[in-house]
C-alpha cells in the first residue's frame, strides 16, 4: 500500500511538469552497461552487496576505491540525485543485480531541493519504498544515517542541520519497526553546530577521504552481520 503511494506520487509529478518525459530524469543511463555485465555474471556466493546514493556514495568510490574492489562492493551513487530519482532506478541499479543486500544512503539533496521543495513525508516515503522493494526481493536493507550539515554552499538559507536530524529520527524508527538495520554515521561526523566536522570534509556536505575512513568501519561491522545470515 505505501509503495503505491509513493508511485502515484510520482506519476503526479510526472502530471504536473515536475518530471520531464524528453529527459533521462533519474538517470536511468548511467550504468546500464556496467549493470548488464553484472547480471550476466551473477554473484555465485550470493555476497553481493550495492551502494544506492548520491554524490556521496559516488564520491566514496573516487577518493577510496580500494574500499570496493576489495570488498567487492558495487556502487551505484549518482551525484545530486534525490531520493525520487533514486526510487524511479531502484529496480534496475539494484533489484535486477540480485544483492544481499543494499546500502541505502539518501535524503541530503531533497533538503537542498535539488528537485523540488522538501517534504519529509515525501523524502522518507521513497527511502521506505526502496526498503520495501528490496524486502519483497529478498534483498536485506541497511539504511543509512544522512550525514550532517549545517550549510549548503551552493544554495544557502535552507537550514538543513535540524532537518537531517528529523529525517534520520524518521530513518531509525523505521528500521527498529520493520527490523531492518540502521548505521549512524552523524553521531561520529557532527560537530558542535550539528555541522559535518571540518577535518572530515571540503565543503560542509561531502567527506574527504578521512570522512570515509570514519564512515567505513562504521558500516562494515553491520555489513559484516548481514552476510553471515
Amino acid at each position: 500500500m505505501k509503495f503505491r503511494i509513493f508511485f502515484c506520487y510520482i506519476m503526479l509529478s510526472f502530471l504536473m511538469g515536475n518530471i520531464s518525459y524528453g529527459q533521462d530524469f533519474a538517470n536511468l543511463n548511467k550504468y546500464r552497461d556496467e549493470n548488464l555485465k553484472l547480471t550476466v555474471s551473477e554473484s555465485k556466493d550470493n555476497k553481493r552487496v550495492v551502494f544506492m546514493g548520491n554524490s556521496i556514495t559516488e564520491g566514496w568510490l573516487s577518493k577510496r576505491p580500494g574500499f570496493f574492489s576489495k570488498n567487492k562492493y558495487i556502487n551505484r551513487g549518482i551525484s545530486g540525485q534525490t531520493t525520487q530519482q533514486m526510487l524511479l532506478r531502484f529496480r534496475q541499479d539494484v533489484i535486477n543485480l540480485k544483492p544481499k543486500a543494499v546500502v541505502i544512503l539518501a535524503g541530503i539533496n531533497d533538503i537542498a531541493e535539488n528537485t523540488g521543495p522538501y517534504l519529509p513525508e515525501a523524502t522518507s516515503g521513497n527511502i521506505f519504498s526502496m526498503c520495501e522493494l528490496a524486502r519483497q526481493h529478498g534483498i536485506k536493507v541497511i539504511i543509512c544515517s544522512v550525514l550532517p550539515a549545517s550549510e549548503f554552499l551552493w544554495k544557502k538559507g535552507l537550514e538543513p542541520a535540524q532537518k537531517v536530524i528529523e529525517l534520520n529520527k524518521l530513518l531509525k524508527v523505521y528500521a527498529e519497526q520493520n527490523k531492518l538495520y540502521y548505521v549512524d554515521y552523524y553521531t561520529a561526523m557532527v560537530n558542535n553546530e550539528a555541522g559535518l566536522k571540518a577535518e572530515l570534509g571540503t565543503d560542509g556536505v561531502h567527506p574527504n577521504e578521512l570522512g570515509y575512513t570514519i564512515m567505513e568501519p562504521i558500516l562494515e561491522k553491520t555489513i559484516s552481520k548481514v552476510l553471515k545470515k
